[in-house]
């Protein structure tokens, strides 16, 4: 069975990358930046990359970063819960700086990334859950097309997973690589083998790098 490449795709950049805050499931818009990150992006796609599919969080940050891809290129788009980024339950809207200066408690879990640690409130989804859930997705999407070329837009913690599955590193294996808005990262997956990495953080079509998703820890 021949492989299916995947374009992994972090989201343009919004006000609160800018200030290290907790997304999640909350539906934060992209700033001006992270539209014309978009739109670079986007025309680098579709100068040199063909798409058969895209695919993209439900999340306007993601799906609209995803949109002026689709535009450019002409591949058709799907919009994806299963895409989304972890849920930080009542954690979501506030900076790991503000959590730690009032809960340590909780900060401390987060911090050292328990796979098992679930943050408080409606949703919140510990490391193993989120896993689970955004492994299958990407599993189920590679098998719909093999041999074809599909484009994931989704968020930093999304990929941080995706990169950990292909290279065999664990939950708590501490972060070496940048996951940057709107960089282009590639894998290949099989399904005797599943992900492999072929490239990462490609964000050569942008005047500057964008935000790494690793920011909001610190």
């Amino acid at each position: 069975m021949e492989p299916t490449l995947i374009l992994a795709i972090r989201h343009g950049e919004t006000a609160w990358n800018v200030d290290a805050r907790v997304q999640g499931h909350l539906d934060i818009a992209l700033n001006d930046a992270g539209r014309e990150q978009s739109l670079r992006l986007a025309r680098a796609l579709a100068e040199r990359e063909p798409i058969d599919h895209i695919y993209s969080s439900d999340l306007s940050r993601a799906l609209d970063t995803a949109r002026m891809v689709a535009e450019l290129t002409g591949a058709p788009l799907t919009p994806l819960a299963a895409l989304r980024e972890r849920c930080f339950g009542d954690l979501q809207g506030r900076t790991f700086t503000e959590v730690a200066a009032t809960e340590p408690e909780l900060a401390e879990p987060w911090r050292r990334r328990h796979p098992e640690w679930t943050p408080p409130g409606p949703g919140g989804e510990s490391l193993l859950m989120f896993r689970e859930r955004v492994t299958q997705a990407v599993q189920d999407l590679a098998a719909r097309h093999t041999g074809q070329t599909i484009a994931l837009f989704s968020h930093g913690g999304v990929l941080d997973l995706l990169y950990r599955a292909a290279t065999g590193l664990g939950l708590q294996d501490v972060r070496t690589w940048r996951i940057g808005n709107t960089a282009i990262n590639r894998l290949l997956w099989t399904p005797d083998s599943g992900l492999s990495l072929v490239g990462w953080a490609d964000d050569s079509h942008l005047e500057a790098q964008g935000l790494d998703e690793n920011a909001i820890l610190r």
